[in-house]
């Protein structure tokens, strides 16, 4: 069963449902098929498919941004909620 950071996790979807993660997004417009993504990822969670770049294992990223950082197209956004704890 995938490690990763249960608070990453959505609440409706399965352990290894792509969907159940918060992961990076890659416009594949914008994506030039580089690789660098691929290749400096620290946790491995990139993969080159087909048609572009895609999130192989999201239980492994770590959301560094990292990948957002590196994107010489800018092709790669994380996306970020600021939540409120209960009092």
């Amino acid at each position: 069963m995938p490690e990763g950071d249960p608070s990453r996790r959505t609440e409706q979807a399965g352990e290894t449902d792509m969907n159940a993660w918060v992961v990076p997004e890659i416009n594949l417009e914008r994506c030039t098929r580089c690789g660098t993504c691929v290749e400096r990822c620290p946790a491995g969670a990139v993969e080159m498919g087909p048609v572009g770049p895609f999130i192989a294992r999201p239980w492994d990223c770590t959301y560094c941004a990292l990948c957002e950082e590196i994107c010489p197209e800018g092709a790669i956004s994380l996306g970020y909620e600021i939540t409120w704890g209960s009092p």
